[in-house]
This record gives C-alpha cells, structure tokens and sequence, in this order.
C-alpha cells in the first residue's frame, strides 16, 4: 500500500521538489499552500493551509483523512526567512516569524498526532536548518527559530517512543529557492549603526542561497530517510563546510568558533 504523504508548503522550493520525486516514487502525495488555486497545475494536489492559522491546519487535516484514511508521512516544510539586525526589527515581525517557522509546525503536528496514533504509526519530519544550530549575524532571529524546532523535535520523539510514531530533524543548508525574495527583510537605513555591516551581510546572504545546492538533493535525502527503519535524530543535508561548521562549533572554544563567523562574513 502506497504511504500518504503531507507536504506544508509543497507548492514550490523544496517542498515542491520533496512531493515531485515521492510522487515519482509511487507515494500517496498532498502538498499545502495558503492559496492553493494558484498551483493547479501541480503534479500533486495542493490543499490550503495556513500553519498560522489551526483552522485551517485542522480543516486540511481532516480533508485529507477523510479522502485517504491516513496519513503515514508528515514533512513540515512551510517556513519563512528574516534578516536583519535584532534590534530593528519590529516585535510584531518576529512574533509572526515565529508564527510560521515554530508554532505552525508544532499545530500541524498536533492535528495530525491523533490519527498516528490510531493507526499505530507514523513519520513526521522537520525541516530545520543548519541554522538553526548557531547564531548568526543578521540572522539570529531565523537562527532561534530553527533552533526552537529542533530541541521540539528531540524532547516529542521521547514522547512518542510508546505509539510507534518516528520524528526526525533535517537541517539544509542554501539551496537555489525562492526564499530570499519571500522573506522579510529589516531596511538597510542611512541612519541606522548597523548600516555597512548589515548592508554586506545581506548581499553575502543572497549570493550563497543564489549558488545553492539543487532541492532535488534534500528530495533524496527526505526518500532515503522515509525509508529507513529507525531514523536518527538529526540530518544535515548541503555542502561539507556548512555541514562542519556545526562539527566545529561542537569540538571549539566558544571565543574561536565566533570569530570564525566573523570572519567567514567579513565583519
């Protein structure tokens, strides 16, 4: 029996590329979009769902179960950039950064949980960043929010160990998406202090997710873990250095390891 598969924000990026190949692959597809009607041409069906929103995340839920019965494999992908320095960027847009990134996920996982259980199985996957494992200039509150969903992740598997439902973390790093054009981004003011080094930061930003990797290889990677017994925890999936970096981070004095992020981005 093909396995069914939830994708939230499958309708381009990653995502799109994750439920391109599943479905390839013989799986049981459904992506999710705040507005599904934009992507009817998709190879899979698009159904709305806002993660910001547990209405809409309950009402797609339900849909889908009621169409299929199941749902075997939950890919919580939806997520949206922020750059800027921390202290200029409005509270309301880092609350609705952390809307997206941390609560939604954590609501979509919660509407789903109850059929799982039921069904005495079940995958759900994060999708995190590498991130998410530091925090980065510019990018720090993107950074908690990834980093909040990973912690999530490891304290829900311990919890769900008795009902046979798996949760696992995987962090990319820059892939060629949209997702620099799609995020919100503090202005880069005349009369702001952070003016030059934010200024080169963010174009440093742009040029690495413009010289990403292909989606195609986290598509790859989500097919290899779905098929895996026992997953592990944590998956990091893009190039060695930005893979190391966390090996560093791991293995340095604190001191080092931050003026390594300094200079990697010149400031």
């Amino acid at each position: 029996m093909s396995k069914v598969v939830l994708i939230t924000g499958g309708s381009s990026g990653i995502g799109k590329s994750i439920g391109e190949f599943l479905k390839e692959k013989g799986y049981i597809v459904y992506g999710t979009s705040r507005s599904p009607e934009r992507y009817s041409k998709s190879k899979f069906p698009i159904l709305k769902l806002d993660v910001r929103d547990p209405l809409t995340v309950s009402a797609c839920v339900q849909l889908l179960l009621k169409a299929e019965g199941r749902i075997d494999v939950l890919i919580n992908n939806a997520g949206v950039g922020i750059t800027g320095p921390i202290e200029e960027i409005p509270t309301a847009e880092i609350k609705s950064h952390f809307d997206t990134n941390f609560f939604g996920p954590l609501e979509v996982i919660k509407a789903v949980l109850p059929a799982m259980r039921a069904q005495q199985s079940g995958l759900i996957i994060n999708i995190t960043s590498i991130a998410g494992y530091m925090g980065l200039p510019y990018r720090g509150i993107y950074s908690a929010s990834k980093g909040a969903l990973e912690l999530l992740t490891e304290a829900y598997r311990i919890e769900l160990k008795d009902f046979n439902i798996k949760m696992t973390n995987v962090a990319p790093g820059d892939f060629a998406t949209n997702i620099a054009s799609g995020r919100f981004h503090a202005p880069v003011t005349n009369e702001s202090p952070y003016k030059i080094p934010y200024g080169n930061t963010l174009k440093l930003m742009d040029e690495h997710v413009d010289s990403g990797k292909d989606p195609l290889v986290m598509a790859k990677a989500i097919y290899k873990i779905i098929n895996t017994k026992s997953p592990k925890i944590h998956y990091k999936v893009g190039e060695f250095m930005q893979k190391f970096s966390i090996v560093l981070k791991h293995v340095l004095p604190d001191r080092v390891y931050e003026k390594l992020i300094i200079n990697h981005y010149k400031l």
